[in-house]
């Protein structure tokens, strides 16, 4: 990798995240709530009546996109959006 690659790579991180930053509290929530559908999902086909390794391309793939919704509604919800929902969690148990 040359020198310039390597200072494009970062640039390039650091614009996917201060966009997903810009999204709303809402989206992030949203994002977030994906990734459980996903999680069930990736285990949940271990039931399906296929080869073990399609099993396996299968929950990589599906645990991979529950991960991938996961990080990325951190980051849209960032520390303070976090911060709300975890009190609002709260609330409504309490």
């Amino acid at each position: 990798m040359t020198e310039r690659e390597k200072q494009t790579v970062p640039k390039v991180f650091n614009k996917i995240k201060t966009w997903l930053q810009s999204l709303s509290f809402r989206t992030g929530v949203i994002v977030l709530l994906c990734c459980i559908p996903f999680y069930i999902l990736s285990f949940a086909q271990m039931l399906l009546p296929i080869s073990a390794a399609a099993k396996g391309v299968l929950w990589t793939i599906l645990f991979g996109v529950a991960k991938t919704c996961q990080y990325g509604g951190l980051t849209i919800l960032g520390v303070e959006g976090y911060n709300r929902l975890k009190s609002w969690i709260k609330r409504r148990k309490g």
